[in-house]
């Protein structure tokens, strides 16, 4: 082992010489410097590599083996860091496919896809201060409206609120409260202190996404049966 060490030391002290005896040629035995101090830094490793492979005195398949083995890991683990967004779009539609109203991450997560219903409404499935929230989007809404059961489970005290304001809904007009959330999370879109109203019981049956989420976005668009919405 002594011996290995001090060839390498050699193999290295050799290398670092011709790298700094070159001067401005940028060359070394025409080869450039960069290129050469890379090739002198694989080639170390090598040699550690195959001296410790020599030293565990394993049958060549075995060594064979062991070796595939950790080139297939690696190059499962580069192929998964560089197909990581399609990964994600790939887990998300699954997802979506399991629990309607779940945000499809799409275009490298800056944008996000959701798909219409069976009602024909767009469905929304959100973070409301840490509550899951499913929400019709609303264009013609002006403001998110949340029920007040969504309300509670978000942590807004429903029996403290005065519900003062009139609301347009399906069921004709109601009353809300205005209050604000801290954060609404819609797959990797995230908004702060949104302000929003709470119906009074009842008077909802579904919360909704509405206008003062959606214009704080870059843009949204349908086209047929998907909503995109984009960060």
């Amino acid at each position: 082992m002594s011996r290995l060490f001090w060839i390498i030391i050699a193999i290295i002290g050799g290398g670092l010489i011709l790298l700094v005896t070159s001067g401005d040629r940028g060359t070394v035995f025409g080869i450039d410097d960069s290129v050469f101090a890379r090739t002198l830094y694989l080639g170390v490793w090598g040699i550690v590599l195959a001296a410790s492979i020599i030293a565990t005195r394993m049958p060549l398949g075995d060594i064979a083996r062991n070796i595939a083995v950790w080139l297939f890991i690696i190059l499962t683990l580069v192929a998964g860091y560089q197909y990581r967004y399609e990964l994600q779009d790939v887990a998300s539609r699954i997802t979506a496919g399991i629990v309607p109203g779940s945000p499809i991450s799409i275009e490298g997560g800056s944008a996000v896809r959701l798909d219409k219903r069976g009602d024909g409404h767009f469905g929304a499935r959100a973070q409301v201060d840490g509550a899951t929230v499913h929400f019709v989007v609303d264009t013609g809404a002006t403001s998110t409206v949340l029920t007040a059961a969504d309300a509670g489970r978000a942590g807004i005290d429903v029996a403290t609120l005065s519900f003062r304001v009139p609301v347009s809904t399906a069921n004709g007009i109601a009353r809300a409260a205005a209050t604000s959330v801290d954060s609404i999370t819609l797959g990797p879109i995230e908004r702060n202190g949104l302000a929003v109203l709470v119906a009074a019981p009842g008077a909802l049956g579904q919360s909704l996404l509405g206008m003062n989420f959606l214009e704080t976005l870059a843009g949204f668009e349908v086209r047929g049966d998907v909503m995109i919405l984009r960060d």
